[in-house]
């Protein structure tokens, strides 16, 4: 399990804001998690803002 696995799952409801801020076209449905889905919400954001996986990643884990 990475870091960034780890922190979806603690923290989502506080990173949630941070992340729509920096990806201002994420909606809330993009942002939806459901515990063991962290690769797909990975993939949906990486999907809507064009940024690499490693990039969202490396995000996530800066907060």
């Amino acid at each position: 399990m990475s870091a960034t696995t780890d922190k979806i799952r603690g923290n989502w409801n506080q990173l949630k804001g941070k992340v729509k801020q920096k990806y201002g076209e994420l909606t809330d449905d993009d942002l939806t998690y459901a515990e063991g889905q962290e690769d797909e919400l990975l993939g949906k954001i990486q999907k809507r803002t064009g940024k690499t996986k490693e990039e969202v990643k490396d995000f996530i884990d800066s907060l």
